[in-house]
């Protein structure tokens, strides 16, 4: 095919934490990127325990787009975009993320925002959760280990679905859900699900619960998108880096297999409402105990979403020699 269809939405992605600053403008609360601060060379990315003077947190002013919004759409109409994906900071809207009422300063600012897209004619492609859980959530509730945040995640989506209505179509819940399958690092749990591991925790274990009330959140979100307005399509979103075998041998090709596997589950629950026979498997030989209720099973299953959203990384290939695969016990042994 050499050229794109008429309505292909060609365009740019960003994060709301990525490019907007202001982070304590509009009556924002502090969410986890920003108690993240930058790397550097000898200096290792940190996360701390608030905000603490003397370290630099990049976000914290960004590309100050809260106040340059309207100068960077118009060079993206100049540049041809047809959409422009970014996120909803839950903390511009609820600040410490269990208010009961939102923060009419940030709900004011999205409509803002999403009305200079449309004028341009881009389409705004909006994600919910991008790496911005409200740190409150994280210290108080213990992130998304906590069954309680999904009424708190759902009650942020309701809202902003229903003032966007009209001026937002397309949505994704989560962004990368299943970057939190590296949960034997730090920041994916702490980015993903504002969980900060403890010595001695069954970190894998931890995961796969956050997780699973992800994704019940995520179907229960889609559920009353739909309901607000039919034509919402709302997806999902991953980050996409294959996995392949490093040789032909069976034992390289299985274990590919498997890390895809493990990698990819969520959107086998996101698509189908239910999860897959190899992931309840592995729970049952692993002894993981998930909370896991029969409403959750229903909410599943009424909440697939409309599309899968990726973004492509690299590649990787696997060895099944321990020696040659710092990632062998996970993949095979565990297996």
């Amino acid at each position: 095919m050499s050229t794109f269809k008429d309505g292909f939405l060609w365009g740019g992605a960003v994060a709301a934490h990525q490019l907007e600053g202001g982070w304590q403008e509009g009556g924002k609360g502090i969410s986890v990127a920003d108690v993240m601060t930058a790397a550097r060379h000898g200096v290792p990315r940190e996360i701390t325990p608030g905000v603490l003077e003397g370290k630099y947190y990049p976000n914290h002013e960004a590309i100050d787009f809260y106040h340059r919004y309207k100068g960077d759409i118009a060079l993206f109409a100049e540049m041809g975009f047809k959409c422009f994906r970014t996120s909803i900071a839950w903390t511009r809207i609820f600040p410490k993320g269990d208010e009961i009422e939102p923060n009419e300063a940030g709900l004011q600012f999205y409509d803002d925002l999403f009305d200079e897209c449309l004028k341009y004619g881009i389409e705004p492609v909006i994600t919910l959760s991008h790496f911005e859980m409200p740190y409150h959530l994280a210290t108080e509730y213990g992130g998304w280990k906590n069954r309680k945040v999904i009424d708190f995640f759902v009650r942020f989506a309701e809202v902003v679905f229903e003032r966007y209505k009209d001026k937002v179509k397309y949505w994704m819940t989560f962004n990368e859900i299943n970057n939190q399958a590296n949960y034997q690092e730090d920041f994916a749990p702490f980015t993903n699900s504002g969980i900060v591991y403890k010595e001695g925790d069954d970190r894998e274990a931890i995961m796969y619960q956050a997780a699973h009330y992800e994704l019940v959140a995520s179907a229960r979100a889609v559920k009353v998108g739909h309901e607000i307005n039919p034509d919402f399509q709302i997806g999902c979103m991953i980050a996409m880096c294959p996995i392949y075998p490093a040789t032909c041998n069976p034992r390289d090709i299985l274990m590919a297999m498997k890390a895809m596997q493990k990698r990819y589950y969520f959107t086998d629950v996101h698509v189908l409402g239910q999860y897959p026979e190899h992931i309840l498997k592995y729970w049952e030989r692993k002894g993981i105990k998930v909370d896991f209720s029969e409403q959750d099973q229903e909410d599943l299953l009424a909440g697939t979403v409309d599309y899968i959203g990726f973004s492509y990384y690299m590649s990787f290939a696997i060895d099944s020699h321990r020696e040659n695969n710092p990632y062998f016990d996970l993949y095979i042994i565990q297996y």
